[in-house]
């Protein structure tokens, strides 16, 4: 219901930013924290990782250690990763970026997917998908075409993560 409205203020300020992606080097670690989830939750990630692309954003699939079903990545030096099972960001309730007011958060959505980008030292962009029964976390690292990276798992979580009750999906 109220996303609807945010989406429409998000989708231009997303936009934006994908097209302002800075060319510093972000993290160029190859590892990622593995989230501990709940069961269901847990259950919903593994099902994602079966069904995640071998290409994202031009790059191959390159999993991070520790190896786990609840982490993927493509590419290295740095990598674009994906963590499924993370905790819901303190930003995604805020009121400063409900409202447009917080610079380094924006919400939008992208293939019928919703996300929160949050803007990262470096030049990095963390999305989190919002709207769904598992919180999808994707760091894309600086010179990385977001809007690319989004589109390619668009489809994997759609089929995958379910939109939480009581939300209306568009």
């Amino acid at each position: 219901m109220h996303s609807h409205r945010h989406r429409l203020i998000g989708l231009p300020a997303l936009a934006l930013l994908f097209a302002a992606t800075g060319c510093s080097t972000g993290d160029d670690s190859a590892s990622a924290a593995v989230p501990e989830p709940g069961t269901k939750v847990a259950g919903l990630c593994r099902d994602l990782d079966e069904v995640l692309p071998a290409e994202v954003g031009g790059a191959r699939r390159a999993d991070p250690e520790p190896v786990s079903a609840l982490t993927a990545g493509w590419g290295d030096d740095p990598a674009i990763i994906l963590r499924c099972g993370v905790p819901r960001p303190p930003k995604m309730v805020s009121p400063e970026v409900a409202e447009g007011r917080d610079p380094d958060a924006v919400p939008g959505g992208v293939e019928g997917v919703d996300w929160l980008m949050e803007t990262r030292p470096g030049g990095v962009y963390r999305f989190t998908t919002a709207n769904r029964e598992a919180y999808v976390e994707v760091t894309v690292p600086s010179g990385v075409d977001s809007s690319g990276v989004l589109i390619d798992l668009a489809s994997a979580v759609k089929r995958t993560v379910p939109w939480r009750k009581g939300y209306l999906a568009p």
